[in-house]
């Protein structure tokens, strides 16, 4: 036996086919940021790698115009 057999049936993807990956779009970024403000995994976001770069990009494009803040530390 397997102790590491994944569940059965296919999870959902995290992006539909009508969103569209660009920086403008921050309500669907904000769901790839963690607390901290750091940009999460592919694992984790279940996205394919070429999903993971354009999300990558979008956030740091997102960033640099101040649609997101660069982290989240509120101490």
């Amino acid at each position: 036996m397997n102790k590491f057999r994944r569940p059965p049936g296919r999870r959902s993807p995290s992006i539909r086919c009508d969103e569209f990956i660009e920086y403008k779009n921050t309500s669907l970024l904000r769901r790839f940021i963690s607390e901290q403000g750091k940009i999460l995994s592919k694992r984790i976001n279940r996205l394919t790698s070429k999903q993971q770069r354009m999300v990558a990009t979008a956030v740091k494009r997102a960033r640099i115009l101040a649609l997101l803040p660069f982290s989240n530390n509120e101490n």
